[in-house]
């Protein structure tokens, strides 16, 4: 029998992020979530990191990146 190898698993699609920071309103909607779930992930440190510029959250879009790629990595 032909040794055969496992086909290489294909990384998911990758969503073109805005070029702005992110509001939890952009984050809800970019992951199809709730609004409050996002407050969540802040309150508990588990989502993507944000940050204040005064009392308005934001979050880099780079940030939000990586943190889908550690996502993705530990699901695996």
């Amino acid at each position: 029998m032909a040794n055969r190898q496992a086909p290489a698993a294909t990384p998911p699609a990758v969503v073109p992020l805005p070029t702005r920071f992110l509001t939890p309103e952009d984050v809800a909607a970019l992951f199809g979530v709730p609004l409050e779930t996002v407050y969540q992930w802040r309150r508990k440190r588990t989502g993507p990191p944000g940050f204040r510029v005064g009392r308005h959250l934001r979050y880099h879009p780079d940030a939000v990146a990586q943190w889908v790629t550690e996502q993705t990595h530990q699901a695996a």
